[in-house]
C-alpha cells in the first residue's frame, strides 16, 4: 500500500483533469447552481412584485424540462404512435422525430435578456425611430381584467418594429411570449429570441404530429397563465390593409382554455407607422406572385449604416409615428356563452373588428388616402383636412406632425410640391396606394375568416 507507482507525466495529468472535473460536477457546479438559483429566485421575486402579470413557473421553466413536458404530453404520445402506424415507422423513431419539433418550438427563457437587455434595446430603437404615442379604448377595462387570467395580446401585422414596440410598451406589465416564425431561426439571433421567451412554429406543416407537439405547448402556456402576444394575419401586410386571420394558433388557445378553470382575456391592439421601416420590400413583394420578401442581410446592413452616418453628420431624422392603442379586451368566458357554434371563426372576426375600428389615426396614411381619393389639393387644404380628421388626439403638436408627414412624402417622391399643391409624384405610385390603404375604415361586416383558414402560423 506504501509503494511508489511510477506513472508518465501524461497519464499523471490526465488523472489529476479527470479528478478536477469529477470534483466539479460532483460538489463546486451544484453548489454554484444552487447560488445563482437562489439569487435568480429572489430577482424574479422583486421583479414580479412591480409587474401588473408576474412572471409564471412555466415561463421559467429550465428549456429541458419544458421539452420532457412536451414529448411525455398524452396527447402527443398518442400522436407519436398514429405517426408511426401511418409512416411505418418504429416508435422510437416516431418519437425522436416528436422531441425535434418540441427542441424546435421551445423557448429558453431569461429574465435578464428579457429585461435588462430586450426591454432597454426596444426603449431604445423605438425612440430613435420614432415618436411613441400609446392610447387606449377603454382603459379600466383593461385595468379590470381578472389578475389571474391569461392574457393574449392580439395585434395587426405592420412591420417588424411591431414586435420592438409591444415590448417596450408592455415592459410594465409582463414579459411577453410571441410566437415567431422561420425568419428569427437563424444563428445567432435564434439564441437571443429564445431567451426573451418567444417559441418558434412553422409557417406551414402538413405533419398531425407536429401540429399536436405546438398544440400541447400553447395548451400548457395558456393553462400556467403565461402572457402571449400573437399576430391573427399571420404575416406582415405586403398591401397596408388588415389581412385575413388564420385561425390555428387561435384554436390552440380556444382549445387549451377551460371554461370552468382560468379565463383567458385577449387584448385587441392596433398599430400604425408614418414611415414603415420595410414598406418598399413589402410593396415589392405584393407584386410578386409568391408574395413573400426577402430582407437580405446585405440590404439591412447599408440601411443601418446609413441611418448611423446620418445620425454623425447631424441629418438623422425620425421616422414620424409610431402609434399603438389597445381596444376593449374579451373575455373567452363570456364571449364562448353567446358563440358556441362557430366560436373560433367568430371570435377571430370580432379580433379583427376591434383592431380595425381601433387602427390610429397618424397623418402620413391619412394625407396619403386623402389625395389618392381626391387627387391635386392645395397644402393648406390638406392640412386643414388632416386636423379636422385628427381631432383631439394629437393636441397642440398635430400641427407640426403633419407638416413632418407631408415633408416625408415629398422627401421620398411620393408626392409632388409645386405653387402650394400637392398632388401625387407618379414615381412611387405602389407606396401611396399601401399607405391609403392603412388608413381605409375596416369593413363592418366580419368578412375577415372562414371556417377554412385553419393552420399554424406567426409573423414574419
Amino acid at each position: 500500500m506504501t509503494q511508489t507507482v511510477e506513472l508518465p507525466l501524461w497519464l499523471f495529468v490526465l488523472i489529476v483533469l479527470f479528478a478536477a472535473v469529477t470534483l466539479a460536477s460532483h460538489f463546486l457546479f451544484p453548489s454554484v447552481r444552487w447560488f445563482f438559483r437562489r439569487r435568480l429566485e429572489r430577482a424574479v421575486a422583486r421583479l414580479n412584485k412591480r409587474l401588473q402579470r408576474p412572471i409564471q413557473p412555466f415561463k421559467l421553466a429550465g428549456r429541458h424540462d419544458m421539452i420532457q413536458r412536451l414529448i411525455y404530453d398524452p396527447q402527443v404520445s398518442k400522436a407519436v404512435q398514429q405517426h408511426a402506424l401511418q409512416e411505418g415507422l418504429p416508435d422510437a423513431v416516431a418519437s425522436e422525430l416528436a422531441r425535434r419539433y418540441a427542441r424546435e418550438i421551445a423557448p429558453s427563457f431569461s429574465t435578464v435578456a428579457y429585461f435588462s437587455i430586450a426591454i432597454r434595446l426596444a426603449r431604445m430603437l423605438s425612440n430613435a425611430f420614432y415618436h411613441v404615442r400609446l392610447s387606449y379604448e377603454d382603459k379600466a377595462a383593461l385595468d379590470s381584467i381578472d389578475p389571474d387570467a391569461t392574457v393574449i395580446y392580439v395585434m395587426n401585422h405592420r412591420s417588424n418594429m411591431d414586435y420592438v414596440l409591444l415590448t417596450y410598451l408592455a415592459a410594465d406589465h409582463s414579459a411577453l411570449s410571441y410566437a415567431v416564425g422561420e425568419w428569427a431561426r437563424v444563428w445567432p439571433l435564434s439564441r437571443l429570441i429564445r431567451a426573451m421567451g418567444a417559441y418558434f412554429i412553422r409557417r406551414k406543416s402538413g405533419s398531425d404530429l407536429y401540429r399536436q407537439v405546438l398544440a400541447s405547448y400553447v395548451r400548457h402556456a395558456t393553462e400556467a397563465g403565461v402572457t402571449q402576444a400573437m399576430f391573427p394575419e399571420g404575416g406582415l401586410s405586403l398591401t397596408g390593409k388588415l389581412g385575413r386571420p388564420k385561425l390555428g394558433l387561435l384554436k390552440y388557445i380556444v382549445d387549451a382554455a377551460d371554461p370552468q378553470g382560468r379565463d383567458v382575456v385577449f387584448v385587441p391592439v392596433a398599430l400604425n407607422y408614418d414611415r414603415v421601416l420595410e414598406d418598399t420590400v413589402l410593396t415589392a413583394a405584393a407584386k410578386d406572385t409568391e408574395r413573400r420578401f426577402r430582407a437580405r442581410i446585405g440590404v439591412i446592413t447599408r440601411w443601418t449604416l446609413k441611418q448611423l452616418w446620418r445620425r454623425v453628420v447631424g441629418r438623422y431624422k425620425r421616422f414620424g409615428i409610431a402609434s399603438v392603442r389597445y381596444a376593449t379586451p374579451i373575455s373567452l368566458q363570456v364571449f364562448r356563452a353567446a358563440h358556441e357554434r362557430d366560436l373560433t371563426t367568430d371570435l377571430a372576426r370580432e379580433l379583427m373588428q376591434r383592431i380595425g375600428a381601433a387602427i390610429p389615426f397618424v397623418p402620413l396614411p391619412a394625407a396619403c388616402r386623402l389625395i389618392q381619393q381626391e387627387g391635386e389639393m392645395t397644402e393648406d387644404d390638406l392640412k386643414a383636412r388632416l386636423l379636422e380628421i385628427s381631432g383631439e388626439s394629437f393636441g397642440p403638436d398635430a400641427g407640426e406632425a403633419i407638416d413632418d408627414a407631408i415633408n416625408q412624402l415629398v422627401e421620398r417622391r411620393i408626392l409632388s410640391r409645386a405653387n402650394g399643391n400637392l398632388r401625387p409624384s407618379g414615381e412611387r405610385a405602389e407606396l401611396l396606394a399601401y399607405y391609403a390603404s392603412a388608413s381605409e375604415p375596416a369593413p363592418q361586416n366580419g368578412d375577415f375568416a372562414s371556417a377554412e383558414t385553419v393552420s399554424a402560423t406567426a409573423g414574419s
